[in-house]
């Protein structure tokens, strides 16, 4: 008898002990999580402060008129890093992040744009964009994150209302600062090689003639999961979100839209 009960107080210090384990790594994990989200956010708020300005001041740079938030973005661009070629906001959203470049499309899945290791990672343009032939498409990619960073936002624009409460991107360039009206939303996925006649949207960067152009806008506005109204012809610069979504394997989410006007 009296081993049993000794046995039975062995257990109960046992199950104690599991129980105390569990809830002091249970607030470790969370401390890790809030702290790291903390300090992200920090960062983000810290250069989102820098970044507020008075659209109606014109700078005079390198011979021509560039917006402030331009001159800014060529700052950071100079002096924080020179990954950094853009800015990408959606008004009342929580989309308001610098936007990175690296050679490869890896990277800035698992960094900031002060290139410490993140999970949050960038939102970054595909490293197939060249500068140096004005492609056709803004290729742009970033987590749909649970804390609401990066991309989660537009998994909102499911929903035909919240695009008409959004309907424009402010997309800024070490170039030149643009407003995009969004032609067209989309759920896709990631493609296995052996699929065809398929839209793998993914691989738009730079239209070879007009043709590959239209087939991008038709394809996009024929996945569309409205009709916006709007849509966009050869020659007119294109924007295009991605992020994750996850109601099929390797889902995405797609957001398109089309330069309408340069703010100066």
């Amino acid at each position: 008898m009296e081993n049993i009960v000794n046995n039975n107080k062995k257990g109960i210090r046992l199950v104690t002990l599991i129980g105390i384990f569990i809830i002091c790594f249970s607030f470790f994990c969370y401390g890790v999580f809030y702290f790291s989200k903390r300090n992200n956010n920090y960062n983000y708020s810290k250069i989102i402060n820098d970044m507020k300005i008075d659209d109606s001041v014109i700078l005079e740079a390198e011979g021509k008129n560039i917006s402030e938030k331009t001159f800014k973005v060529r700052t950071l661009h100079n002096n924080i890093n020179n990954d950094i070629i853009g800015w990408i906001e959606i008004e009342n959203t929580k989309i308001n992040f610098p936007v990175v470049q690296a050679k490869n499309n890896e990277y800035y899945l698992t960094h900031t744009y002060l290139k410490e290791e993140s999970k949050d990672g960038s939102i970054f343009l595909d490293k197939n964009y060249n500068w140096n032939k004005s492609s056709s498409n803004f290729l742009l990619y970033g987590h749909n994150n649970l804390n609401g960073n990066m991309f989660q936002d537009l998994l909102k624009y499911e929903d035909e209302s919240y695009y008409t409460e959004h309907p424009t991107i402010r997309y800024t360039t070490i170039y030149d600062d643009c407003i995009y009206d969004i032609i067209a939303v989309f759920k896709s996925r990631v493609f296995y090689k052996d699929e065809v006649n398929v839209f793998r949207y993914y691989y738009f960067i730079n239209a070879e003639n007009e043709s590959e152009y239209n087939n991008y806008i038709e394809e996009s506005k024929k996945a569309s999961l409205y009709d916006t109204g709007k849509s966009a012809k050869y020659g007119e610069q294109l924007l295009t979100l991605s992020t994750c979504e996850y109601s099929q394997e390797d889902g995405r989410f797609v957001v398109v839209a089309k330069k309408s006007q340069n703010i100066k």
